[in-house]
């Protein structure tokens, strides 16, 4: 007999095969090509006398515009969320820490109705119980006993705005996994984990590929003894490995991928092989109940998106993302002077988030708005001294090295294992250069405010998302305490609003960051 393991992770609210740009479009992708794989798969598994368990492994319900509709807008159709799960005929979901973004009511209102929510480590402070669902869940298929224990990175308070998840503790899903695991390992046949989080580490070696924090714990989920295999996401990544007899998978993004894990069982239901595979869906048809199910609702979300903002001029279009992240840009000039705005400062910093970032044409509608600043971010001043923004222009510096030939390239720790180009922030209201043929921690030869050299005992006041205002992306100068006010309300919004009451917008290309090389 075989347990094959089906899992998606990171939809993000993409629902159908649409990424809701326009005239760009990524169709390979949705929930509803991801469900065509996984209900042909459940019924070859179904023919062939197998067991299938389906996983959904967290960012789910944040991530889209049509997310951001139902949380905003269509505040009715929440329940939409589970009927979509319900179609799909997950087994198990868990939470992801995106689903934190529109705060612990808003979690504890979508999954009300959701009876298979694992949560094992997300902890209502008073309590100590899981704040929403529970922490595993036993499911016995054709006499095989199957134990699942939900994990979600224990990171979300590095990244989250304080009121979104206040009364909650973060504990530590290896410690909590290993209570779990003695607490049910002799009641079942197989053991899977389910964690939304991804891999610090190779998973062969051990070796780190990245800075080691506690955002990523899957090497050391998949050295604790018990564990049968281990379900990821969080990263993005495509991962199908077997790791000593252990099978994992991570299933990228939006659900370009579905991970499959098989277990080979024998008589005495004893796992006797495994093997772990990524199944692409970008070439299969969607779903037409799936289709059916959101079309209702995505067309109010196009007509939505579709509304006119204003103009922004002919030079806003991002076509080189290498050369705007080197040179800043007018598009990234306009969010820091949206945040400057509606801050009341004179710096600001902001990231170009990812390659799919085009900028703005000059009429700016809605839809061009929200698929270029993809987050729910609010914004935060913090009152940093010149040194603090020194140490984080050093961070940013690292973007870059030099190839063998002496070029100017991307230092490939920002994007291997996972792209991470919304940790480089470009700044507005300073003259900065970079030196790349300096030491990292040495890069920085020059750092001027209004003319004048930055004073590095003096403070000043800087805008920022709130993202970064916890100091996420390594950036330990930024914290909690240097806090001195926030605007609570969602950059998008800040940007339309700035469009809507600037109608003669112009802004020349920055000539504010120099990087040698």
């Amino acid at each position: 007999m075989q347990l094959s393991i089906l899992s998606t992770s990171d939809i993000h609210g993409h629902i159908r095969a649409d990424d809701f740009r326009r005239p760009l479009l990524n169709d390979s992708l949705g929930l509803s090509r991801a469900a065509t794989v996984i209900a042909d798969y459940q019924q070859q598994a179904k023919l062939a006398g197998d067991i299938s368990l389906t996983i959904e492994n967290g960012d789910f319900i944040q991530g889209s515009p049509l997310a951001n509709y139902i949380e905003k807008v269509a505040t009715d159709q929440t329940g939409i969320y589970q009927e979509l799960a319900d179609a799909l005929s997950y087994d198990v979901r868990i939470l992801g820490n995106h689903e934190f973004n529109f705060g612990r009511a808003y979690i504890e209102k979508v999954f009300a109705q959701t009876p298979n929510l694992l949560n094992a480590n997300i902890l209502d402070e008073t309590t100590q119980q899981p704040f929403v669902g529970q922490p595993y869940k036993i499911f016995e298929r054709q006499g095989v006993k199957i134990g699942v224990i939900g994990l979600t990175t224990q990171y979300i308070p590095h990244w989250e705005q304080p009121a979104h998840i206040q009364g909650l503790t973060f504990a530590d899903p290896v410690m909590v996994a290993q209570k779990c695991i003695a607490e049910i390992r002799s009641q079942v046949d197989v053991l899977i984990l389910a964690y939304h989080g991804g891999f610090a580490e190779d998973l062969q070696t051990g070796k780190p590929l990245e800075r080691i924090t506690s955002e990523n714990q899957g090497y050391q989920l998949l050295q604790l003894a018990g564990v049968d295999a281990l379900v990821t996401g969080h990263q993005h990544r495509e991962i199908a490995e077997v790791v000593h007899g252990v099978p994992t998978t991570q299933p990228g993004y939006r659900g370009d991928h579905i991970g499959l894990m098989t277990i080979a069982l024998d008589e005495k239901k004893h796992c006797t092989a495994a093997t772990a595979e990524l199944l692409a869906t970008g070439d299969e048809p969607e779903r037409g109940d799936i289709v059916a199910m959101i079309d209702p609702l995505q067309e109010k979300v196009n007509q939505w998106l579709d509304t006119p903002v204003g103009q922004v001029g002919d030079n806003m279009q991002v076509t080189n993302h290498f050369e705007a992240r080197s040179h800043n840009h007018p598009f990234i000039e306009l969010v820091n002077r949206v945040q400057m705005s509606a801050t009341h400062t004179t710096i600001a910093n902001t990231a170009l988030f990812n390659d799919e970032v085009r900028g703005l044409g000059n009429a700016v509608t809605q839809r061009d708005i929200m698929t270029n600043y993809i987050f729910p971010n609010t914004l935060v001043v913090e009152k940093l001294t010149g040194q603090d923004i020194k140490d984080a222009l050093e961070v940013n510096a690292r973007y870059f090295q030099l190839s063998a030939d002496g070029d100017l390239m991307i230092n490939p720790l920002f994007t291997n294992p996972k792209v991470q180009h919304y940790n480089y922030d470009v700044w507005s209201g300073i003259d900065y250069t970079f030196d790349i043929h300096q030491p990292m921690g040495q890069r920085v030869v020059k750092v001027e405010k209004d003319g004048q050299p930055l004073e590095m005992t003096a403070t000043y006041e800087v805008a920022m998302n709130n993202y970064r205002a916890g100091g996420a992306g390594n950036f330990p100068m930024f914290s909690p305490d240097k806090v001195v006010r926030e605007v609570q309300r969602e950059t998008p919004d800040l940007i339309a609003e700035y469009i809507m009451d600037h109608p003669e917008i112009h802004i020349a290309q920055p000539t504010n960051l120099t990087v040698i090389f």
